[in-house]
């Protein structure tokens, strides 16, 4: 039977095309997300393999351990788990920051990616084998301007992973952290609330990463042999040398 592999997020950008790709490699996928109509479409266009959809907001633990406590007993050997769900609100000086924002992204970056992880390792821990992927950024590694509380969040997720890797390695998990550079994705409309100029500016002038790039890589790295762990990748584009310099042609 082919291995199980959940992903987080699954309904758009590096997420939807994470479950695509292992299901390209042969992964039988469980997808979650919030939009049902959009883990629909996924469960529809992967063909190949079977496909397990949970619907579930990762900032709700209760949710989040029903989700995983209701999946049959085909479904329970996970040995792939991709912490992919998150998000950046707002773009402000600390001064002009939202609260709001802010919990938003403390939620789902850091509680989001502990909920899950925390639900599905068990399922890992019976079988002494897992692969555990968790998506960082590059904003994790170096904080830029207006960036504040994303980078705070997405500093989380390293020391996270770090943390993870230090604390599983004699359980047989291994643990890895993909950190992108510039995504081109529904992201930036998500931080810019909605505002699709705005967002588009963000990559004017560069080719940018594509989700797919980055589901490419995550299938790369959950595929070497079980003596390899890719710990921890930064990707970025060709034309971007840091958080904040980039070679835009005009």
């Amino acid at each position: 039977m082919s291995k199980i592999a959940f992903v987080t997020g699954a309904t758009s950008g590096i997420g939807r095309a994470t479950a695509l790709e292992l299901a390209k490699n042969g992964y039988r996928i469980i997808a979650t997300g919030r939009r049902t109509e959009r883990l629909q479409e996924l469960k529809q266009e992967i063909t190949n393999v079977p496909v397990y959809t949970l619907e579930f907001d990762v900032r709700d633990k209760a949710a989040v351990q029903q989700a995983v406590a209701s999946l049959p007993e085909e479904w329970r050997q996970v040995e792939v788990l991709v912490n992919n769900a998150g998000n950046a609100h707002g773009m402000a000086p600390f001064q002009h920051g939202s609260v709001e924002d802010w919990d938003a992204m403390i939620d789902i970056n850091v509680k989001g990616l502990l909920y899950v992880s925390h639900a599905v390792l068990p399922l890992m821990l019976e079988h002494s084998k897992g692969h555990i992927v968790n998506i960082g950024s590059i904003a994790g590694k170096e904080v830029y301007p207006n960036g504040n509380v994303y980078s705070a969040s997405k500093f989380a997720v390293d020391a996270i992973s770090q943390g993870m890797r230090i604390d599983l390695v004699q359980q047989g998990i291994r643990v890895s952290e993909v950190n992108p550079g510039m995504v081109e994705t529904e992201f930036s409309e998500v931080r810019f609330k909605g505002d699709k100029e705005r967002a588009a500016s963000v990559y004017k002038g560069i080719e940018a990463l594509q989700a797919q790039d980055i589901a490419e890589l995550i299938a790369f790295i959950v595929t070497r042999p079980a003596h390899v762990n890719l710990a921890e990748v930064l990707v970025l584009p060709a034309a971007q040398a840091s958080a904040t310099v980039l070679h835009k042609q005009q």
